[in-house]
């Protein structure tokens, strides 16, 4: 909970719900509806859900590319089997963070918890005011901004990226930091591997370097160069904005509308830490950590679709 005087600087908007020395009747506000309950996190946003289908056949056509014109007509079984174990190991890393970084809350305020039961819980101090966001009907924390995609309030939001379909705040920034770096890196190795292709072909007969026809095989690598380009320049520029955001504990959101830091910063590895989930360690590179498939039980059916429990 922050002063009135640090909370009017938010462009978001927002009303007092209750002080200390109001009458709760009064200064509730509207009725809100009950807190809902949590599920699975899928945002049902058309242009999100394109845009993460379109990224999953990229990826798995640059796999395509790699395995079958590359890596399986090679003469050299080694290459083949350690440039192919590796590959595909990092196809699916960038994978399982991308659906991490999808299906995960990323730090959604319960919403509807803007209610009477709920503020006389709180047992408010003498002058103390909280905040209720008018969008969502909800009691809004420090560092929170209401995403108008995800209809919800969002601790921390960095950012909502139509890629992931999802915001990126607290609960999910370090998925989406593993997805930008695992596509860096695939994009870096498909351009090498792609290279090399290139060479050994101009070398060596055409029809003796890949099972494809030269034509074919040559558009397949030109665009696979092409998009593992773009991806590289894409991904490097947000690995490296999310880096330097979490070393300096201020989101992209915050730092736009140069808001004053109200709060204890983490900085460098203590905001690693913080996000990381623990000191340094390989467990930092797995998106499946703190993944628990059987708590994934189907909980009720919504009007907008099927929610599960996690």
């Amino acid at each position: 909970m922050q002063s009135s005087g640090h909370r009017q600087r938010d462009t978001e908007q927002h009303q007092p719900l209750l002080s200390a020395d109001n009458d709760p009747e009064a200064g509730a506000g509207p009725l809100c509806p009950p807190a809902d309950q949590d599920g699975l996190w899928f945002i049902q946003d058309g242009c999100g859900i394109v845009c993460g289908v379109v990224t999953w056949l990229l990826v798995l056509y640059a796999d395509f590319v790699v395995n079958l014109v590359m890596l399986l007509p090679n003469k050299s079984l080694w290459y083949s089997v350690i440039n192919g174990a590796l590959f595909n190991f990092l196809v699916v890393m960038a994978l399982a963070s991308h659906l991490r970084a999808m299906l995960s809350d990323p730090g959604a305020v319960p919403k509807g918890n803007a209610t009477k039961e709920y503020m006389d819980s709180l047992q408010l101090k003498p002058g103390e005011v909280i905040y209720k966001c008018p969008k969502c009907c909800s009691i809004k924390p420090q560092r929170a901004h209401h995403c108008s995609i995800c209809k919800r309030c969002i601790r921390k939001m960095d950012h909502h990226c139509p890629w992931v379909n999802n915001c990126v705040g607290e609960k999910n920034q370090r998925f989406f930091v593993l997805f930008t770096m695992y596509i860096a890196l695939i994009s870096v190795y498909a351009l090498c591997l792609s290279f090399l292709q290139f060479y050994s072909c101009v070398n060596d007969q055409w029809n003796e370097c890949t099972d494809f026809s030269p034509p074919v095989a040559v558009m397949l690598m030109i665009f696979l160069c092409l998009e593992a380009f773009l991806f590289l320049t894409f991904t490097v520029v947000m690995f490296g904005t999310q880096i330097h955001s979490i070393c300096n504990d201020e989101t992209e959101i915050e730092r736009l509308k140069n808001e004053k830091p109200m709060w204890e910063r983490r900085v460098r590895w203590e905001g690693m830490k913080a996000v990381f989930g623990g000191p340094p360690s390989i467990l930092w590179f797995n998106p499946f950590t703190g993944l628990r498939l059987r708590r994934l039980l189907m909980t009720r059916t919504r009007r907008s679709g099927v929610e599960f429990s996690v």
